[in-house]
């Protein structure tokens, strides 16, 4: 299929999909902050002392899942809480948190936000130092598991389907005991189970903590990563029983120590396996290439994204991958520290990439900011891809010292806009004042919360409150919503890749994934923008067994389960 998208490409420039690229928008803030009525109230302690301990700059992530499948995205928030060499995960007074979406339409047509806190009565108990989430369905029972990653060891979160969880831990074997920060579900070897990987961080021992300075203010301050000795992440196979094998010296990735914080599956080089991506905070980047009998091969040197366009390796922090140019490839964005800009490795097929950060418009926006939770989404349907940043500082600023500020690493978040021909413009203030707020952020999701078509954003806050953004854009574009189901009927089947078709060729392309970002975990349904097209839709699915269908007519403005081997099938050389 690779072969026809050159083709496909330039005939779309001259349709009505393509025209538009500067659709005008509605008046108004796009995104409204609605925690503060909806009962969603938590706030991410990370237990700092004056001690500057290392882990308290770096986390947390949030979660978005459906765990009662009532059709609402549900919201799971990590937490951190006191920090110390004689300080155990049970000794901290806060756990974790579930909320469950408990929003609905009124009888005025509005919608009304409500998030109930269900963490006791879902037999949720987690009390590890938080730093993010992952959500898989690992028995395929139709339900989302947990996996969460502290500081210290993990946790595995089974979804018994009735509304409660079950702490499965150590009889699945998926622990991993040292630092991590993110995690991927992916079925690696095509077996219909989902695999687990864990980024993870550094060696950090409270007996082995560095005293670190600022260099602009001289006082103490939190170490960079180079301060210590990166670690090898982990790759756990699973069995299909309950069950995981870690494998990671067998798959060839354990011999590869850097500083893992955020990961994503995707095929990048279209062989039809899903490889993996890690972003190393200050230290080269991870392509862990599938080689299809479950051994990696790190090709980020030669496929360019190991290290900028100048050769220089950078912090990375959070990373998301999607066709932001309707190439049919997914290309790469990475968040990075202050001064160094945030980096775009655009896709150019076969596995390989280059850096067009700067051609792009991406690179001078970011250079004052440290960016860490990130993603792709369509903010106004237009159909093309934008991003929303998360920011926070990790060494103090000057200017918020001065002001007095007791934590300040205060910045703030950014929006930027697909303009469709390579380049993105910054719209933050368009965004509104939910994006004109100063926090420490540091997680950010994306998620459809009202099932309204429109992608909202949930950020997580180091020291403040995490945040429910409702997408508010009402420009009367069209949208169409997939849930991409294996063939039992239960399972969402992450991985999977739907085509928008045009005519009888294929147009633009999503992937369902929920990883990403950064200690995060997304919706796992696709959205397809549509701009002012209205009219019935037909798609093409290529499964993650190789195979391929064709779906519709399917009427825009909804949502649509599509079942494996229930469409028409696509033969090979079609």
């Amino acid at each position: 299929m690779n072969n026809k998208l050159p083709c496909v490409f330039s005939r779309l420039i001259g349709t009505a999909m393509l025209a538009g690229l500067a659709v005008p928008l509605a008046a108004g803030d796009w995104y409204q902050d609605v925690t503060a009525d909806s009962g969603l109230d938590f706030r991410y302690d990370n237990g700092m002392t004056g001690e500057f301990w290392f882990p308290e700059i770096m986390g947390a992530g949030v979660g978005l899942l459906d765990f009662n499948g009532n059709g609402l995205l549900d919201i799971y928030l990590v937490q951190g809480g006191a920090l110390g060499a004689d300080t155990g995960p049970g000794d901290r007074e806060q756990g974790d948190r579930l909320f469950r979406n408990d929003s609905f339409e009124n009888e005025a047509g509005d919608w009304v936000w409500r998030f109930t806190d269900v963490t006791e009565q879902a037999g949720i108990d987690a009390r590890g130092y938080g730093m993010g989430v992952a959500i898989g369905d690992i028995n395929g029972n139709g339900y989302p598991d947990i996996y969460v990653l502290n500081f210290g060891d993990n946790q595995l979160w089974r979804n018994n389907g009735d509304g409660t969880f079950t702490d499965i831990t150590a009889e699945s074997g998926a622990n991993d005991p040292r630092w991590s920060v993110s995690a991927s579900f992916v079925d690696l070897d095509g077996s219909g189970h989902l695999d687990l990987f864990v980024a993870n961080y550094v060696s950090f021992s409270f007996a082995g903590h560095r005293a670190c300075r600022s260099a602009t203010t001289g006082a103490q301050d939190y170490c960079s990563p180079s301060a210590y000795q990166g670690i090898a992440d982990g790759l756990f196979r699973n069995l299909g029983d309950g069950r995981f094998e870690e494998v990671s010296r067998a798959a060839g990735i354990s011999g590869t120590a850097r500083h893992g914080l955020g990961v994503i599956a995707a095929d990048f080089n279209g062989n039809g396996r899903p490889d993996i991506y890690v972003a190393n905070d200050g230290s080269a980047n991870s392509l862990w290439l599938n080689q299809g009998d479950f051994t990696f091969i790190d090709d980020a040197f030669l496929a360019g994204v190991a290290v900028n366009a100048d050769g220089a390796m950078e912090a990375g922090m959070g990373v998301d991958a999607a066709d932001y140019n309707r190439s049919g490839r997914d290309s790469i964005f990475i968040t990075h520290m202050r001064r160094e800009t945030n980096t775009l490795y655009r896709n150019d097929g076969d596995g390989w990439f280059s850096d067009v950060t700067s051609a792009s418009g991406l690179g001078s926006p970011s250079f004052p900011f440290t960016g860490f939770g990130t993603a792709w989404l369509d903010i106004d349907n237009d159909g093309w891809m934008d991003l929303a940043v998360a920011n926070g500082a990790v060494v103090v600023e000057e200017s918020l010292v001065n002001a007095g500020d007791p934590f300040p690493y205060h910045q703030i978040n950014q929006l930027f806009l697909n303009q469709g021909n390579g380049r993105f413009e910054e719209v933050t203030r368009r965004g509104g004042t939910a994006f004109e707020a100063s926090f420490v952020t540091r997680g950010l999701a994306v998620g459809d919360l009202n099932n309204n078509g429109r992608p909202d954003i949930v950020m997580a806050n180091i020291n403040g409150p995490a945040r429910v953004l409702a997408n508010s854009v009402d420009n009367g574009h069209h949208w169409l919503g997939l849930s991409l189901i294996a063939a039992d009927g239960r399972r969402q089947l992450t991985g999977a890749v739907a085509w928008l078709l045009d005519g009888d060729e294929l147009a633009v392309k999503r992937r369902s994934r929920t990883d990403g970002s950064y200690a995060s975990a997304n919706d796992g349904r696709i959205l397809f923008g549509l701009a002012a097209q209205g009219e019935a839709r037909r798609i093409e699915v290529h499964w993650p067994n190789g195979q391929r269908e064709r779906f519709g007519p399917l009427e825009v403005d909804q949502y649509h389960t599509i079942t494996q081997g229930s469409g028409d099938a696509v033969a090979d050389g079609d």
